[in-house]
């Protein structure tokens, strides 16, 4: 069922998301280190849908009635799955949950995986927005980084998904070796040329576990140190800016009014539903809010949930302290910052007077009238210890 184009404004609340992991990937990136596997035989689609419905029923039993807000099919590689799978799928949170027209609904794509009559199936079934990992605008990058597409693949898919969805986003990975902030200045501004209303642009890190990992510590891989990263990120923030594609995340740029739904939800510490293999998910349960997480092994997680009703194997109450750490850790990656009055009900508290004064002084965060609190942009290179020294 094709859901309305237009999308619904956004409210300024937390909402209410629905996640959803499809786990496979046709290769993986030498640089990531989320919940994604590779399978040489076929996967049994069918089978899998089964399972993420009856994952379904399990999480609506905790969570209760909610209206959906926002829907993200992430992974691995959402694109590998068929238009009938991402139907049975959306039609099940559907079943599940109040879900109005005009919601976002996201789903993930790789350029290589990328095809008119998929995407126009993927349309049909209710995706309104695509967000796709591009993450770089050369073939020599594109290699580098474990990429099954090339740049002309990358255009064609960011053509179709202008013709085929009201709403389109694309990554790219910054901060690459012997990256100049000359080359990334041009790759950035042909990029933002191609983009419709959103860009998700994130400095190379170098993740343990990854052949990456393996690569620096051996010294065959140089990233660019600090002071090179804090002047890619800035000139990164610049023209973003200038060409009317603002950072509201740490991030994410977008034109007003074209931010993610999906992910300001997370950001602003709202409740979501976590299904699929390594999916997490934070439910409110009275004063405490659950924290989900799934088995990560696709094949242990069908098993679990075809046995049990659902594949969680951790569920933690988190207590006020600790959601008040979550949602400083949050909603300082936003340009908006935090609600102080929500963080002092669940803290307890006021920020530190002697930490938070000094951090005004070093110009770290500032404070939206009596109201708000956030990161200035200098803040934002040193997100970590500024959100340490407030949680103190």
């Amino acid at each position: 069922m094709t859901r309305e184009a237009q999308l619904l404004p956004d409210t300024g609340e937390p909402g209410f998301g629905v996640y959803a992991h499809w786990p496979f990937c046709a290769a993986k990136c030498p640089y990531c280190d989320f919940n994604s596997h590779v399978r040489h035989q076929p996967v049994d689609q069918e089978r899998f849908a089964a399972a993420f419905l009856k994952e379904m029923a399990s999480m609506r039993a905790i969570s209760g009635p909610k209206t959906v807000t926002s829907i993200f099919l992430g992974g691995g590689t959402p694109s590998l799955m068929k238009p009938e799978t991402v139907a049975a799928l959306l039609d099940g949170i559907s079943r599940y949950w109040h879900v109005p027209d005009g919601i976002e609904i996201t789903m993930e794509a790789n350029p290589s995986s990328v095809e008119a009559e998929r995407f126009r199936g993927y349309r049909a079934a209710g995706v309104n927005r695509v967000s796709m990992g591009v993450q770089a605008l050369n073939d020599r990058d594109l290699k580098f980084l474990g990429r099954l597409h090339d740049v002309a693949d990358a255009l064609k898919a960011i053509k179709l998904a202008r013709e085929i969805f009201p709403r389109m986003s694309f990554d790219l990975i910054y901060a690459r070796p012997n990256q100049t902030v000359e080359e990334w200045e041009r790759e950035l501004k042909e990029a933002i040329s191609y983009a419709v209303d959103h860009l998700s642009l994130y400095q190379l890190t170098i993740e343990e576990g990854t052949p990456f990992y393996g690569l620096h510590k051996a010294g065959k891989l140089i990233v660019p140190d600090g002071d090179q990263s804090a002047l890619l990120y800035e000139a990164t923030q610049e023209i973003t800016e200038r060409e009317g594609m603002p950072a509201y995340e740490v991030s994410n740029h977008a034109r007003p009014g074209a931010e993610s739904r999906h992910n300001l939800t997370y950001w602003r510490y709202g409740d979501y539903a976590g299904i699929g293999p390594g999916a997490h998910g934070r439910l409110t349960q009275g004063p405490k809010k659950l924290a989900t997480s799934t088995e990560r092994k696709p094949e242990s997680w069908l098993e679990l949930v075809e046995r049990d009703g659902h594949g969680m194997v951790e569920q933690e109450m988190l207590g006020f302290d600790e959601q008040a750490d979550e949602l400083l850790l949050m909603g300082l990656r936003l340009k908006e910052g935090i609600d102080l009055v929500r963080w002092q009900q669940l803290s307890g508290r006021e920020p530190d007077p002697k930490r938070e004064q000094l951090l005004l002084e070093h110009g770290f965060i500032e404070r939206l009238g009596n109201s708000r609190l956030r990161c200035t942009p200098a803040g934002m290179l040193i997100l970590d210890s500024v959100v340490a020294d407030l949680a103190c």
